[in-house]
């Protein structure tokens, strides 16, 4: 990995000299520049990944520098003003001015380090953001004109007109997080920023500082509610959040303040909240796995994701789709699928739904070599999975069993197709088959069937 290139603009030379040996130690390439034209012609040839920028010097002002340099790559690139003549005004003016801190002189070098850490990670942060941002704005409204599509497009136009929180269920592989991004892209907000955090990624000893920030050495490290500020905070994989961290975040919902961890400040919460989960909220709030009065405070504007085989007549324009994003994205070459194997890829039942076609699409591009896909690469791809089927189908129907043992096999292979089609809610499976709960229940554990 090359190093991260520092420019530091001070017309003390021994403050450009401490400065600049101290970053080297750290692994930091660093240039110095004792005044405006300087600096400018510095970043004409280089453009830094950080600043430090001195507030007070002869020809031009840093604010004025910073001012100047907000409007061309601030956005991207970090600047920490320095003074040795520091008050309140001049840091609020530089803040307010687009600097990200204030540090006053005689530098620290403890301070120094660590507020150049947090300023990198953070902005490293808003650029995997708005690279997502890019990539998937090509995508932001869901992809087919079928009429389970249409209502969900219609749906979330009509909730991104209010501002309340939202929870998005549905298998995995639906894409959930590209719906938030639509969501957020037709509301209010949609200028503002779009924070994804994955729980999944989270590990529980530093998942509450990545969350909600910290303070350490009088330095704020600024963490997912900051950076979503004003904008939406999209959280996947919510049902895997340990019941210390809901209550941590019930709280702050129900408040709508928050504070880093270490510190008293509360902060006003300002954004919308919108959640996503695969997981069967009932059974996880039975089991003591999610605090319920969460669980409804998300759950205001509900919206089911459909799986992909309930809207299989989409799976053409999603096939082009991709093929198109993969040529675009990633330079590979053009195949176009036959009819006979887009009608094959309709009837297969998707349980990886979206993500499972998109990888199928990719893996197809990479390793075909003639340009149309027929239907024989389609079955060399399906065969493992469609032959495991039919073992396990000759097993569910085998005529050899006495009529109670065969009658228990279809009945457990029935009941776990459906629970799988209602994506685990009893409630719904018990609707859908027009069985009462209670005895559903009891006939599942009769069964040795995993709620899970």
């Amino acid at each position: 990995m090359s190093k991260r290139h520092i420019l530091v603009v001070d017309d003390e030379p021994d403050i450009r000299s401490l400065v600049q040996e101290i970053l080297e130690d750290e692994g930091f390439s660093v240039k110095v520049a004792e005044n405006a034209v300087i600096a400018r012609q510095s970043i004409k040839h280089t453009k830094p990944d950080l600043i430090l920028l001195d507030i007070w010097m002869p020809d031009v002002d840093g604010i004025t520098l910073l001012k100047e340099w907000k409007n061309s790559f601030s956005q991207e690139t970090p600047i920490i003003m320095m003074s040795g003549h520091g008050n309140v005004e001049t840091a609020v003016e530089a803040t307010r001015s687009g600097a990200y801190d204030f540090i006053e002189k005689p530098l620290s070098t403890a301070k120094l380090l660590l507020t150049i850490k947090h300023a990198l990670e953070t902005y490293s942060l808003k650029k995997e953001n708005l690279e997502l941002n890019q990539i998937t704005n090509s995508k932001l409204e869901p992809i087919g004109k079928s009429k389970i599509i249409n209502e969900l497009k219609s749906k979330i136009l009509q909730i991104a007109k209010h501002d309340a929180n939202v929870l998005m269920t549905g298998e995995s592989g639906t894409n959930k997080e590209i719906l938030a991004r639509y969501l957020h892209s037709l509301s209010s907000r949609a200028e503002k920023p779009f924070i994804a955090v994955n729980i999944s990624t989270l590990d529980e000893e530093n998942s509450q500082k990545k969350l909600f920030g910290f303070e350490v050495n009088d330095q704020i490290q600024k963490g997912y509610l900051d950076n979503a500020m004003e904008g939406t905070l999209f959280i996947n994989d919510i049902g895997e959040l340990s019941t210390t961290l809901q209550s941590y975040l019930l709280d702050v919902f129900k408040t709508k303040k928050f504070s880093h961890i270490g510190s008293s400040e509360l902060i006003d919460l300002n954004m919308r909240i919108i959640a996503a989960t695969r997981y069967d909220f009932e059974l996880l709030i039975n089991k003591g796995k999610f605090v319920d009065e969460l669980y409804y405070l998300l759950n205001v504007l509900p919206v089911n994701i459909p799986s992909l085989h309930e809207h299989y007549e989409d799976i053409p324009e999603l096939l082009e789709y991709y093929v198109n994003q993969f040529i675009e994205m990633e330079s590979l070459p053009y195949r176009k699928f036959s009819v006979s194997a887009q009608n094959r890829l309709r009837g297969y039942k998707w349980p990886g739904n979206e993500s499972e076609l998109k990888n199928l699409v990719q893996r197809l591009l990479i390793l075909g070599t003639e340009e149309i896909i027929n239907i024989e690469e389609i079955e060399s791809y399906l065969g493992k999975t469609e032959m495991q089927q039919k073992q396990y189908n000759s097993e569910i129907f085998n005529l050899d069993l006495p009529l109670r043992d065969a009658r228990e096999n279809f009945e457990k292979a029935y009941l776990m197709y459906q629970l799988e089609k209602a994506n685990g809610n009893v409630s719904k499976l018990a609707t859908e088959i027009g069985i009462e709960r209670t005895h559903l229940y009891r006939k599942l554990k009769t069964l040795g069937i995993n709620l899970k």
